[in-house]
């Protein structure tokens, strides 16, 4: 499209052209005829139809002939169409910068970041919960009425948004896909998010794909299927119904954990990737584990290490284990404890951008 439609723009110009040359040779064979013309050659010519086209008329070339007025108005009325038809233009081209730019026609740079694939409120929590925490996120909707909303709700230093056809891959390049740390497929039913992981994973690779299931007894397939992270809502929502009533105080303390923290005093489950700067390389868990609890009153209950493509999570591990290179601690913190531990770590916590 975008060929055809240079092609046609050359030939206006070409066309145009033409028509100036013609116009300006018919000027010198009227006025040449006048002794007091004092235009009569080309060059004059050319120079004339400059500078009225541009409507500067020094007045230095000025036909006499009938038939020369009548190619001056010409220019005249010309340049005032052609001086509307360039504005004109430019206010489209300065548009369609804008509305590309608006919908993610332009692509991003952003890396290890989330992207999400599908827009709706339950997208709209999860990425406030990675932007409240620094987190650069992707968000591929094809419902043209979402990208409005969802400028409007989120910096664009940490939000890119993408109007697309889902099924096309050239489109979802544009969300650097291929640099991204996790993909989340929001999608509207089971079925759908299954086909699409599918489809995604012949052209992307993603180390993380994580996807929210209607169905729990479907994860086994979508394991199968290369789904990293699957999390059942109706599981997370039945447990957390039960606990409320035989153990309230429990299921109070666990909202609270998966809720994201505001004030300092509030807790929330964090992970620190393991990097050289990281004090602790090396130390035995149980020592790491009073350490921490002493020192910075967190408290860690896990350590995920590396197991071939995937993470081997460990929870709260007996025995003599030792916190290596790129193992990631698994720590219950508060926001106070939580901006120690970023410096102390020499890293913030999560595993986007790390």
């Amino acid at each position: 499209m975008k060929k055809y439609k240079g092609i046609r723009i050359a030939f206006s110009v070409i066309i145009v052209l033409l028509f100036f040359i013609i116009v300006c040779k018919i000027l010198i064979h009227f006025e040449i005829k006048y002794e007091d013309s004092n235009i009569n050659n080309f060059p004059d010519a050319i120079w004339y139809a400059i500078v009225t086209l541009t409507t500067v008329g020094y007045g230095d070339k000025v036909p006499v002939s009938h038939v020369g007025r009548v190619i001056g108005s010409v220019f005249v009325i010309v340049s005032v169409g052609l001086y509307g038809y360039l504005i004109s233009q430019l206010t489209i081209f300065f548009r369609t910068m804008q509305e590309n730019q608006k919908l993610g026609y332009n692509g991003t740079k952003f890396a290890n970041h989330a992207v999400i694939i599908g827009w709706n409120e339950f997208g709209k929590v999860v990425a406030d919960q990675l932007v409240a925490v620094g987190n650069k996120v992707a968000i591929v909707t094809n419902n043209k009425s979402d990208i409005d909303l969802i400028h409007k709700d989120f910096e664009q230093k940490y939000v890119y948004v993408l109007y697309a056809n889902f099924s096309s891959i050239e489109q979802l390049k544009k969300a650097n896909i291929h640099h991204a740390s996790s993909v989340f497929i929001n999608l509207d039913n089971d079925t759908e998010k299954l086909v699409y992981v599918l489809n995604l994973k012949k052209h992307f690779y993603v180390s993380n794909f994580v996807v929210m299931l209607d169905n729990a007894d479907l994860k086994d397939t979508f394991y199968g299927a290369g789904v990293t992270y699957i999390v059942s809502k109706n599981e997370i929502s039945s447990r957390l119904v039960a606990s409320f009533i035989f153990e309230p105080d429990v299921a109070n303390y666990s909202e609270d954990i998966m809720s994201y923290p505001v004030d300092d005093d509030d807790y929330d489950i964090k992970q620190y990737k393991v990097i050289s700067k990281n004090p602790f390389i090396d130390h035995n868990y149980r020592d790491v584990f009073l350490e921490l609890k002493k020192k910075y009153n967190c408290i860690l209950i896990g350590l995920s290490k590396e197991a071939g493509d995937k993470r081997k999570l460990l929870k709260n591990p007996e025995g003599d284990v030792k916190v290596e290179l790129y193992d990631h601690l698994i720590i219950i913190t508060n926001g106070k404890s939580q901006k120690v531990l970023s410096k102390v770590f020499g890293i913030e916590e999560g595993v986007l951008g790390n």
